[in-house]
């Protein structure tokens, strides 16, 4: 069950286009063609259910934050196009897409999660983990140094999901 103003749609909604557009200029604004390289292939069908979700969240009829998961592994959703209006941004919002996410996830039988974000984004690191996260890196050192080799720029985090009760995913 999906939280009010959340909606389940597919990642090729034509009212998400202009948010994604949105999100990669972002990234390339941030990184420029660092990323490239890394491109990868990804299918509509991964975020659909029952073995993904994509999620919007809408407030007065627009869209105001994104979130999604594929599958990573059997056991495991990798979130992924976590987004929120740059207006609207540390209300708290992405950390409310990520507990439905995880709640979502959960429901749909994944007990981890794996998420990436990249090392010019400190904001989404503080974000994950403060919801618990476990960062696969050294967070002590500059996050600029995993933007070389032998690193790819990106930065890995897992959670343990643990609902212990139906009212958790309720």
């Amino acid at each position: 069950m999906l939280a009010e103003g959340f909606r389940q749609v597919s990642p090729e909604d034509k009212h998400l286009e202009p948010i994604l557009t949105g999100l990669f200029a972002e990234y390339s604004a941030r990184y420029g063609d660092y990323f490239s390289r890394h491109n990868e292939v990804e299918l509509t069908q991964w975020y659909l259910p029952p073995q993904g979700l994509f999620l919007q969240l809408e407030q007065d009829g627009e869209i105001i934050a994104t979130g999604a998961f594929k599958p990573y592994d059997a056991t495991t959703a990798e979130v992924k196009r976590i987004w929120t209006r740059r207006e609207l941004r540390g209300q708290g919002i992405a950390a409310r897409v990520m507990r439905q996410l995880e709640r979502s996830a959960w429901q749909a039988g994944y007990r981890h999660i794996y998420l990436t974000t990249g090392f010019r984004q400190p904001e989404a690191v503080a974000l994950y983990r403060s919801l618990g996260y476990q960062p696969q890196f050294d967070v002590s050192r500059d996050f600029e140094e995993y933007g070389h080799p032998p690193y790819d720029g990106r930065l890995r985090f897992t959670k343990t999901l643990n609902f212990t009760a139906e009212r958790d995913v309720a």
